[in-house]
């Protein structure tokens, strides 16, 4: 029995040698929506010879309800009689093809896939793919989307389920993770039949009257343009979606909510020097320094190239780090003045050590403020600041954003961040 893929263009896609299996079949099972053409199109292959005129059109069976397809097919096999299933894209991917191996075995199958529709999307806007994701919205709740999001990828192709929103969905989702000006939307309709359309959506554009349910989203990654004002920025808390990212590992920075704790946890002063040790894309010292213009800030990170981004990053915000450094702490911050702030973001194994030194620095008053993803990482670094002399504190955050749940809003959660802060007295 041969499984063959399709298109949008259904029969009129199919190349010659999926039309000559289509040619003898005395059973078509296909979607009803191939089936209304098939006639038309048979009486159209006799007239041009195709198909000698006294073979009958093949019997047509809908294959929108599997289950009602599988004992017509067995006896047509156990009869004989030639059968073929139509399906949409790769029969394997998120097809019928699943279902067929279950009841009739690799063996008596042979499948002939096309193009699936991500193929189509990517090769329609000219983008490689093999760096690229995707996600199935078919009946899941959004927050999968949500969190795919989070980690920032440089393509992800949304397979859209219309019953839930569609692209709307999408958008939605995209707004509420603070990434509008971080990802481009493209609108992909009717992949492969004559009359398919692709767009570019702006975030403010309406979607097409005539939106085809037939269609998935595909988001790719591109540097968010700059704020035209920078002045007319909030002060802090901006959307994730501002910041230029690492092409390497762009979903790594402190998420909004994080970086509004860490900011209150600091208690910046007017005035003094602020470590932001394992700066990342610098997110929360240049918002600390919109707060507190007059801070000197040194931001030290280790990745390579992360001096410039930072910078690019501070001149989007409209504020000046007093410095930017590459290197690794703790020998780097022999380089830096003791500091009165210090955000202790990095360090990795290297993180007791890194400690340790800023703590032979820190000024009296001063405050350290140390983000942790473990609780190991807390049991390990909470005794240095107690011998050290130091007020300690301790909490643990997490956030929630809202994504669309039909007509309502579900919370989606953010990974959950230990903060330990100690204060010189």
């Amino acid at each position: 029995m041969a499984v063959i893929g399709t298109d949008a263009a259904g029969l009129a896609g199919l190349p010659a040698r999926s039309l000559d299996l289509v040619r003898t079949a005395a059973l078509l099972v296909a979607p009803q929506r191939l089936l209304v053409e098939l006639e038309t199109w048979w009486s159209q292959e006799q007239e041009a010879g195709r198909i000698p005129q006294e073979q009958p059109c093949p019997d047509g069976l809908a294959s929108d309800r599997p289950e009602q397809i599988m004992e017509p097919l067995e006896q047509a096999l156990a009869a004989g009689r030639p059968a073929v299933v139509l399906a949409s894209g790769d029969p394997l991917w998120f097809g019928i093809g699943r279902l067929l191996l279950q009841r009739f075995g690799a063996e008596r199958l042979r499948f002939h896939p096309a193009p699936t529709s991500l193929q189509l999307a990517f090769a329609r806007i000219g983008r490689p793919w093999q760096d690229a994701g995707w996600i199935s919205l078919h009946g899941r709740e959004p927050e999968a989307l949500a969190t795919r999001l989070q980690q920032r990828p440089a393509a992800l192709a949304v397979l859209t389920d219309p019953t839930r929103g569609g692209v709307s969905e999408v958008r939605r989702i995209l707004a509420a993770s603070g990434l509008e000006a971080a990802y481009a939307l493209w609108l992909c309709e009717r992949l492969g039949h004559p009359a398919e359309r692709v767009q570019r959506l702006a975030p403010a554009t309406p979607l097409p009257a005539d939106l085809d349910p037939l269609h998935l989203v595909l988001l790719i990654a591109e540097p968010p343009p700059a704020p035209a004002e920078p002045d007319a920025l909030p002060l802090f808390g901006l959307a994730d979606g501002l910041y230029l990212q690492q092409d390497d590992r762009p979903g790594l920075m402190t998420k909004r909510e994080v970086r509004l704790q860490l900011l209150a946890d600091l208690e910046l002063p007017a005035t003094g020097v602020l470590w932001d040790i394992g700066a990342g894309v610098g997110s929360v010292g240049l918002e600390a320094l919109r707060l507190r213009p007059d801070l000197a800030l040194w931001a030290l990170e280790q990745r390579g190239g992360s001096a410039a981004l930072i910078r690019a990053n501070a001149e989007r915000l409209g504020v000046r780090p007093a410095a930017v450094l590459e290197g690794r702490a703790p020998e780097a911050l022999s380089e830096l003045p003791d500091p009165d702030r210090v955000l202790l973001g990095g360090g990795g194994r290297e993180r007791a050590a890194v400690l340790a030194a800023v703590l032979e620095r820190l000024r009296p008053g001063g405050v350290v403020v140390i983000p942790l993803a473990t609780i190991e990482a807390l049991a390990e670094l909470r005794p240095l600041l107690e011998e050290a002399g130091l007020a300690v504190r301790v909490s643990q955050h997490q956030a929630w954003r809202g994504s669309p749940l039909a007509d309502g809003t579900r919370l989606a959660p953010l990974n959950p961040v230990l903060v330990l802060s100690g204060r010189r007295c």
